[in-house]
């Protein structure tokens, strides 16, 4: 029997990985390469929305037909496998949650002047008091949702101002004359590395919305997730390289909120740290909730204590951003890390396309099996590349 699409869920997985997407490494992320690459960042951008594409398409597309979560379908691809795939998308969320906690500091130092320490203590107790409370949770989420909203017409706006070089970008997004695999590695595993793009996949197994006669609509919801995200990331980037083509140089202690305040002045500058603080916050929350979600199968106790754990896993994410500090090198890092975790996913989502046990009658095309290992291979090198870099700058 053929089901029916359910569009608003369709929609709201889209919304939720391209939400998860857009957080505080996001936008950080966007502004240093930009000042790093300048106009040259347009091919990188480009480059990362083909890689996001094949690797969202193929995940989603997998999980939805095997309808299992991504950890299930890893434990039949070989036994034990799905438990290490879920511990790196813990340690990957944990990364991502560190990095969201520096982002709220950030957007409280910005608004009220305090230290982005006081920040992130500030940000995780209101994190964990949303988690708790589910009506306080409710309010949050339409706060989000506004402010995603108020961050792309912001973008849009200080895009418009800043008066960028469009023609430059544009030729440049074809033929680049500066490259950096640590831009490439990061931006990928920033929009669909860790457990990013699973977070969508998974809320459309929650809604029953899985099976082959479904991956017409699961295809748009996937590809719309990407258009979103890469919508975001084409404004900011326009807006960073407005401000940079000018020879001003970005606050290194926060550069996407001096885009802004260089373009707009102390108006843009405060509205974006109440940006980046809603994109934190409402991030925390988000990848607490499905980094504990993979690792609900190791034992018991995880389920029967899952807020509880939750709650501890927020606690030691600000614990060890006090402990480390730099705000500003963990968001670019935990983008790389979660880059080097998304070859194993996708390439265990590609194995079980071919195992009928997994995936029964499906035909995976063979375009996008093919497409998806070159992803695989690509994030390969380019992480090799990043690690190389590292070791000899």
């Amino acid at each position: 029997m053929k089901k029916k699409y359910n569009w608003s869920v369709l929609i709201g997985a889209a919304f939720l990985m391209a939400s998860s997407a857009i957080g505080p490494g996001f936008l950080t992320q966007t502004a240093v390469f930009t000042e790093q690459l300048g106009a040259s960042f347009a091919f990188v951008i480009l480059l990362s929305i083909i890689l996001d594409a094949v690797a969202q398409l193929n995940i989603w597309r997998i999980i939805a037909v095997a309808d299992k979560p991504a950890q299930d379908i890893a434990n039949k691809v070989f036994p034990g496998l799905g438990y290490f795939l879920s511990f790196l998308v813990f340690l990957g969320g944990l990364a991502f949650n560190i990095g969201n906690i520096a982002g709220a500091g950030l957007g409280l130092n910005v608004l009220f002047g305090i230290s982005v320490g006081q920040g992130a203590v500030i940000s995780a107790i209101l994190a964990i008091g949303i988690f708790i409370y589910k009506e306080a949770g409710k309010a949050m989420d339409a706060f989000a949702k506004t402010m995603g909203l108020l961050k792309i017409i912001l973008a849009l706006f200080i895009a418009y101002i800043s008066n960028p070089p469009l023609a430059e970008a544009a030729i440049r997004s074809v033929n680049p004359t500066h490259f950096s695999f640590t831009a490439v590695l990061t931006i990928v595993g920033g929009t669909v590395g860790g457990y990013i793009t699973f977070s969508g996949a998974h809320r459309l197994l929650d809604a029953r919305q899985t099976g082959i006669e479904n991956l017409p609509a699961v295809n748009r919801g996937a590809l719309s997730a990407i258009g979103l995200a890469s919508l975001m990331r084409l404004l900011l980037f326009i807006a960073a390289l407005g401000v940079v083509s000018t020879g001003a140089h970005l606050d290194p202690a926060n550069p996407a909120a001096s885009v802004f305040k260089l373009a707009s002045g102390q108006f843009g500058y405060k509205v974006f740290g109440l940006v980046i603080w809603a994109a934190g916050i409402s991030s925390v929350v988000g990848s607490a909730y499905t980094s504990i979600s993979f690792i609900k199968s190791f034992h018991p106790l995880i389920l029967k204590y899952n807020r509880e754990i939750i709650i501890v896993f927020i606690l030691v994410s600000c614990f060890i951003f006090i402990l480390i500090g730099k705000p500003i090198k963990i968001l670019l890092a935990v983008g790389a890390i979660n880059g080097l975790i998304l070859p194993i996913a996708l390439g265990v989502m590609l194995i079980a396309a071919y195992r009928s046990k997994i995936i029964s009658t499906y035909k995976q095309p063979l375009w996008l099996t093919l497409a998806g290992a070159g992803v695989v291979a690509i994030m390969i090198w380019m992480g090799y590349g990043t690690i190389m870099q590292m070791l000899h700058p």
